[in-house]
């Protein structure tokens, strides 16, 4: 139990600011005042790592600018995979380029998802939040507990909305690898890879790990079943902010030919 005393506090604390945060919403929201603050907790969440998000893309860019060197040391190492290595990291430190950067962002929203979890699946935080409800249904209702009444629809919906976003996102990046850009590593969030030639055939691993990033985005529709309600919800809205991000952070940016053509 010492182990998860920091958890413990982590949770009581989480469950105060959400239980605030409900009461803030009730003479709005009413009955779904709950649901809200769950969607503005995660959108509070989703703000503190939008930094990261940001250096995440533009590090995608920086490795994209790289492609002509990276081909270049591809043809001059081509008999010295361990050379080819080598310079290949040291030509994404000099850039200050991480191939693996793109991740982080992601890992740092396990933990609010465990605390959501733990809120809404125990009586940890000690607010009363398993008793309120959404459409009827306890936020802290789990799929196996049963689908009568509004929970078959409610469930339904937030897992068809998961698995469409879970679609978009592994498409997105299936066209980043084929894209331009194919020729650097894949980041979690959307970068680019290219099994056989490129940047990422010559990093150890990243061959593998460009053909299991795209299927990444459907674990959120596995895990989902396991979830009680109220983190399905919170599952749901990082998901939607995330392909709502991407969409904006990786609009074209128009190049010099492109503007020139703009202006006239």
């Amino acid at each position: 139990m010492l182990a998860f005393a920091p958890l413990h506090a982590v949770v009581g604390v989480a469950g105060t600011a959400l239980a605030h945060l409900t009461a803030l919403l009730e003479p709005i929201a009413g009955g779904v005042a709950t649901a809200a603050a769950i969607v503005l907790f995660t959108v509070a969440v989703r703000l503190l790592l939008s930094p990261l998000t940001v250096a995440q893309v533009r590090g995608e860019r920086r490795r994209a600018a790289l492609a002509p060197q990276v081909r270049e040391l591809q043809r001059r190492y081509a008999n010295d995979p361990t050379r080819l290595q080598s310079e290949l990291f040291a030509l994404y430190r000099s850039a200050g380029a991480n191939p693996v950067a793109g991740c982080l962002p992601m890992l740092l929203q396990a933990p609010f998802l465990l605390v959501t979890y733990r809120l809404f699946s125990t009586t940890e935080g000690g607010t009363g939040l398993l008793d309120e409800r959404l459409a009827g249904v306890p936020l802290g209702h789990h799929f196996g507990d049963g689908l009568v009444g509004a929970a078959g629809p409610l469930f339904a919906l937030l897992l068809t909305a998961l698995a469409v976003l879970a679609w978009l996102a592994s498409r997105r990046m299936r066209r980043a690898a084929a894209g331009p850009g194919a020729g650097t590593p894949v980041a979690a969030g959307g970068g680019s890879a290219r099994d056989g030639d490129g940047a990422a055939a010559g990093l150890p691993g990243a061959a593998l790990l460009g053909r299991l990033l795209p299927l990444l985005p459907y674990t959120t529709v596995l895990v989902a079943p396991v979830l009680p309600l109220a983190a399905l919800l919170y599952l749901v809205t990082t998901t939607a902010w995330t392909a709502l991000e991407q969409a904006v952070l990786r609009r074209p940016q128009a190049g010099p030919a492109n503007a020139a053509t703009a202006r006239r």
